[in-house]
């Protein structure tokens, strides 16, 4: 076995990337404090073809060397926008049609392996701060919220891993649908 070089993983320019068709999948998040977990978000949503992120809050924006760190220059790729209040882009993403889900640890939240996205449904994901989480305000205006079955004692994932666990779940299943 020989490990590929960057070159053979015949990957998209940034400017294929901003032609290529999305995932119907957009990312919110929702006062993030670490510019490390901004940057693997970004990283991740170019894997994955998503959409756009929005950054809301306290969420530092690109351009920033924090982020560019783990997002490796995503931040160039994947679409972004920023808005003060995380409600604000809840709503808009409500009134254009996509279905908004906190991830989050809710009475009466959907399971990740349980979740299945209707077909064309347009899908919006909060991820809240490290600590707080989304914020209650927030998940009065979603949808529903997806939880990920943890068995240990943590309460919960690092929000960069949350994302990769749960933004690769549903963009397997938007491909199948």
């Amino acid at each position: 076995m020989r490990k590929l070089r960057n070159i053979e993983l015949n990957r998209l320019s940034v400017e294929e990337f901003k032609q290529t068709e999305k995932t119907p999948l957009v990312v919110v998040l929702d006062n993030i404090r670490s510019c490390n977990n901004i940057g693997s978000v970004f990283r991740t949503s170019d894997a994955l073809l998503i959409e756009k992120i929005y950054l809301c809050g306290i969420t530092a924006t690109p351009p920033n060397n924090e982020i560019r760190k783990t997002a490796l220059d995503a931040e160039k790729s994947v679409a972004w926008e920023y808005f003060e209040h995380t409600e604000e882009v809840v709503t808009k993403l409500q009134n254009e049609g996509f279905k908004v889900y906190a991830i989050e640890q809710v009475h009466n939240s959907i399971m990740l392996p349980d979740f299945q996205p209707e077909t064309d449904e347009k899908v919006a994901l909060v991820f809240g701060n490290e600590v707080k989480g989304v914020k209650q305000s927030v998940v009065n205006l979603c949808d529903g919220s997806i939880e990920i079955p943890q068995y240990g004692t943590k309460h919960s994932f690092n929000i960069s891993v949350s994302a990769g666990i749960v933004l690769w779940d549903i963009f397997q299943k938007l491909r199948q649908v």
